[in-house]
């Protein structure tokens, strides 16, 4: 057999593409349960995500395809037991079958219902509180026969991911024992790496940044008041410039007028700026407003 070697990098690359498509998938599920009784959805996750990996292997690994991840990375399953060792028919050392049928099924017991089992189980064990039980020594002994296993499924996996770094195969415990090895679907396919995307996002992270740091220094009524000038209609707004408020550029809802030049405000503008500033001067005419009034009253 020829000796080949498969990016590590790739094959993490994949493993983290298919958890974001698994969420992705998730997340718009969830938007159609929103408007249901709240947390009726909370009691049934182990479900909804033992639904949604069985959805992915369905329609991926069990009709001989690779899963999202494993597609862009150019990625797919191989029995490495059937791989041919020598002959006319090993050209690149990426030949051989892919799954059989029974290593399909046990990859679906093992990663979806061993998930769904793990985590139906957890919260069982936390919510009768088996750790706690100290009147009933069978819970007790569940729990941590349970603990026990967990950890030991734990070093096991840690074991594995030290001969995955160092050999390149296996990515896993299940690839390992049912023999299914990540190979590339083609071998003349390079791997394309392109930064237009990070580049954009970067760009537009920092602008973002830029302009929540801006918008609380700036006044609406004074962007108004200097977007004014070039605005279309000046004829117009020449006409109704002394019925708008000058310093909103409105037209006053509450009207008030400033004493003593008899300039009309809204109530809300002028009364923030007189309680604002001590000598606050009109905006029009640069004189001291003394008190205000309301418009039209004697």
């Amino acid at each position: 057999m020829i000796p080949i070697t498969i990016s590590r990098v790739n094959q993490f690359d994949a493993a983290r593409l298919d958890v974001e498509m698994s969420a992705m998938l998730k997340e718009q599920l969830v938007k159609v349960f929103s408007l249901m009784k709240p947390g009726l959805l909370f009691q049934y996750e182990p479900e909804l995500d033992a639904f949604l990996e069985f959805l992915i292997w369905r329609f991926s690994i069990w009709v001989d395809k690779p899963t999202p991840g494993n597609a862009l990375m150019n990625l797919r399953y191989r029995d490495e037991r059937a791989a041919p060792i020598a002959g006319k028919e090993v050209r690149t050392g990426l030949e051989g079958p892919g799954l059989s049928v029974s290593q399909k099924i046990l990859y679906c017991i093992s990663t979806v219902g061993g998930q769904y089992l793990l985590s139906r189980l957890q919260s069982f064990s936390a919510f009768r509180r088996w750790g706690d039980s100290e009147q009933r020594p069978l819970a007790r002994r569940a729990w941590g026969l349970v603990q026990h296993a967990e950890g030991l499924y734990r070093a096991v996996s840690f074991f594995n991911l030290l001969s995955f770094l160092y050999g390149g195969r296996y990515k896993t415990l299940v690839e390992r024992i049912l023999k299914a090895r990540l190979v590339y679907g083609s071998p003349n396919m390079n791997r394309a790496v392109s930064f237009e995307y990070m580049n954009r996002q970067l760009v537009w992270n920092e602008f973002s940044e830029m302009l929540l740091l801006l918008l609380p220094l700036l006044n609406s009524s004074s962007v108004k008041k200097f977007l004014l000038p070039f605005s279309k209609d000046k004829s117009a707004s020449s006409s109704g410039d002394e019925a708008n408020c000058p310093i909103c550029v409105s037209s006053p809802s509450i009207p008030f007028v400033a004493l003593p030049c008899q300039h009309r405000y809204c109530y809300y503008c002028l009364r923030t700026r007189s309680a604002a500033t001590s000598s606050y001067r009109c905006a029009r005419c640069n004189e001291v407003v003394v008190a205000i009034q309301r418009h039209g009253s004697s």
